[in-house]
């Protein structure tokens, strides 16, 4: 059992879970965390726009699928692909940042 109490922050606790920084666990753990906004930033906007899913892959050029996939968070998301269901789909720019 792991020992919480010494634990102050949020950023404290998630190395106690996932690992430090760099190490393949906490690696693991980031790449789920991304997709996961992913999934639902795209959920959040498909819902806004007032799409199903099979609408949004028809506007986008891919499958319901695809679609489906990416917003439960399952597989691989190509970049281009996801730029173009958010463009062309949603009519939304994505921006990305490098830290």
């Amino acid at each position: 059992m792991k020992d919480y109490k010494n634990i102050t922050n949020f950023d404290e606790l998630i190395e106690l879970e996932h690992g430090k920084l760099g190490t393949e666990s906490r690696n693991d753990y980031e790449e789920r965390a991304q997709m996961f906004i992913v999934s639902e930033m795209l959920k959040a906007a498909r819902h806004q726009a007032n799409l199903t899913q099979e609408e949004l892959a028809e506007k986008a050029g891919t499958k319901k699928s695809y679609i489906s996939k990416v917003e439960n968070g399952k597989g691989n998301i190509q970049l281009s692909t996801l730029i173009r269901i958010f463009e062309k789909g949603l009519n939304r720019k994505i921006g990305l940042t490098f830290l």
